[in-house]
């Protein structure tokens, strides 16, 4: 089967023929039809992750995965047909969803399709998803509160604007002006800040004593707190914790993506229902992948999507 994968860390992604997978036990082989750039791939790409997580080259980069049951292993109850979409989660980085096949467990990072979730949009929801969600729900903004969502353009912050905006908080997103502003007020921000001027000033403008919570996708974690109010909430996707916040009168919270079943069908629910937007901005066939990761790396905004099939 075609495959996107790399050799060894800076490696520049390459289509290559693989092994089609086998799935075992409680394993369920997936024929993918979409799926989508993260900033899991860049980091896998470069090596950022090699002391972290453990790599067995070649590598099939991606995460993120839509498509249909091919085959399934012993104990497995989904039928052979049946749309699905998740996210790739694995102990070894090794076979991703970049690919015209993926293995993945029955019991996590992956849920049915319901009918009207189209499966591009579907291959462009779990990681980045699943992510925003356990920052919104860390965050826990209430109606009147307000929201400073910093990284607001990327694929986590689009969905987080929109997660945010729905609970009735004011939402500030950070955004250069022209296109980016007008995409995230599309999202539903209601203010917008320029990142690459003084953000701290332009923030206090709007909410002088410093904002109720921030979500902190991007840049630096200390320009972050700086812009809480005293009792107010962070919630970072960057490995910023409340061990580093001891001194602070903030809660910190540390948010890693948590695909599991029900947060899946959650998103999946919110995009059919109209009231989650999938903010795909490009999306690229299987042999321009590399284009969609330099688009990636430029500041795409939003999600980049991959056709498969």
């Amino acid at each position: 089967m075609r495959a996107v994968t790399i050799e060894e860390f800076g490696a520049a992604p390459t289509v290559t023929e693989v092994d089609k997978p086998v799935p075992g036990p409680g394993e369920i082989l997936v024929k993918v039809s979409h799926s989508s750039l993260n900033g899991f791939d860049g980091a896998v790409i470069y090596g950022f992750l090699k002391d972290v997580l453990e790599h067995k080259f070649p590598v099939t980069l991606g995460k993120d995965f839509a498509g249909t049951v091919e085959a399934v292993g012993e104990g497995v109850g989904r039928a052979a047909g049946q749309r699905v979409f998740g996210v790739v989660m694995k102990p070894v980085v090794q076979d991703g969803a970049l690919a015209e096949y993926v293995v993945v467990g029955e019991g996590y990072g992956i849920a049915a399709a319901p009918e009207g979730l189209e499966s591009a949009h579907a291959g462009a929801l779990g990681l980045a998803g699943s992510a925003a969600v356990g920052v919104v729900d860390a965050l826990a903004p209430q109606q009147g509160e307000t929201v400073l969502v910093i990284g607001a353009t990327g694929g986590v912050g689009a969905y987080a604007v929109q997660l945010a905006a729905k609970t009735g908080a004011t939402v500030i997103a950070t955004a250069k002006p022209g296109a980016e502003t007008e995409f995230v007020k599309g999202l539903g921000a209601t203010h917008v800040v320029d990142h690459t001027a003084d953000l701290a000033a332009q923030v206090h403008a709007l909410s002088p004593g410093g904002v109720h919570a921030a979500a902190h996708l991007a840049g630096d974690p200390g320009a972050a707190v700086a812009l809480v109010a005293a009792g107010g909430r962070l919630a970072s996707t960057l490995g910023f914790g409340p061990e580093a916040a001891t001194e602070l009168d903030i809660t910190v919270t540390s948010v890693m993506a948590n695909p599991d079943p029900a947060t899946l069908e959650r998103l999946a629910d919110a995009v059919v229902s109209g009231a989650l937007t999938v903010p795909i901005a490009e999306t690229y066939g299987l042999d321009a992948v590399g284009q969609g990761f330099a688009a990636f790396g430029a500041g795409t905004v939003g999600k980049i999507g991959v056709s498969v099939a």
